[in-house]
């Protein structure tokens, strides 16, 4: 009844809730009219829709300084992808590179025609055949499932709503129109805080459950579960030490593991399930007797050859 895709839906409902709450009380703060922000709202939302809809694969391209390749340029990233879409039912996506030392991979786009799969130099450097065939089936895995425009849209409205709020406490410390009708300074505070940090406590958990499935579908798909956790045995110690200094960390649900570090405090709202955990469901599906032969992807070498050799 309540599936990963029903547990979606409500979570992203309520995203959509909280931004029309916030809104209307925008309204009344600033025109002296619930309903004027209720319209305004419903407007942003929408715009902010098509928007990310539309051009949302160009957008965090952009904004991860990633640029779309031709397969010749990366031959042995290129024959993995195109091994392993048919075996997800997908159109082989295109393949983008990150100029990053940060080893990291992510996926974009609204479908699998507008997909794109794109990884950092320093995963390339990084990781194996077989550890790089796993990192690709998980996001291949989120390309299946669209979970890449779900959760651009949860954290575009996410950040709308944090910016709605600040404008709510910032138009009643300057007294705006509405400071004489019913809603308090509880409510108002509640606006400011809460309705940002509640915004993202929904992202996180839509971004939490849609890793930890790409994690189970990637590695059913490709009958291997070792190797994701191999290559995320790699990916976690090499993040922190050399956290990605470029981008925006407003994208780092998007990204295979956190590229930007933080303190112990950021790590509570972190868009990802904690790492060890992660490993640890992967090494158990490993020892379960289905999982006894690995595929073998198609897979040539060229630019950028891993440290470990190939396999």
């Amino acid at each position: 009844m309540f599936g990963p895709r029903s547990k979606t839906l409500l979570l992203f409902g309520a995203i959509i809730a909280l931004f029309v709450v916030v809104g209307g009380l925008l309204g009344q703060y600033v025109f002296g009219s619930p309903l004027a922000g209720l319209i305004i709202a419903i407007s942003l939302s929408l715009a902010i829709n098509l928007v990310t809809y539309f051009l949302c694969d160009r957008l965090i391209l952009w904004s991860n300084h990633a640029r779309i390749v031709r397969e010749e340029e990366l031959p042995r990233l290129a024959r993995i992808v195109q091994g392993l879409a048919p075996r997800f039912g997908l159109v082989s996506p295109r393949i983008a590179l990150v100029n990053s030392e940060t080893p990291n991979a992510f996926a974009t786009g609204r479908d699998d025609r507008h997909a794109v799969v794109a990884v950092t130099v320093g995963l390339l450097r990084l990781l194996d055949d077989r550890e790089l065939t796993g990192v690709v089936a998980h996001e291949l895995a989120h390309v299946k499932d669209r979970d890449i425009l779900v959760m651009t849209f949860a954290a575009t409205l996410a950040g709308a709503i944090s910016y709605a709020a600040q404008m709510v406490i910032f138009s009643s410390l300057l007294g705006g129109r509405g400071r004489g009708q019913s809603a308090s300074w509880l409510v108002v505070l509640l606006a400011a805080v809460g309705a940002p940090i509640a915004a993202m406590l929904i992202q996180l958990a839509v971004s939490r459950s849609r890793e930890s499935r790409a994690d189970a579908v990637g590695a059913q798909t490709t009958g291997d579960p070792g190797a994701l956790a191999d290559a995320l045995q790699k990916l976690a110690p090499a993040n922190a030490r050399y956290p990605m200094t470029q981008g925006s960390p407003a994208s780092s649900s998007l990204f295979i593991v956190n590229p930007y570090g933080g303190s112990w405090f950021a790590s509570l709202f972190s868009t990802h399930p904690p790492i060890q955990d992660r490993i640890a469901r992967l090494r158990a599906m490993g020892r379960s007797p289905v999982y006894t032969v690995p595929i073998r992807s198609p897979i040539a070498s060229g630019a950028f050859p891993n440290r470990s050799g190939s396999r």
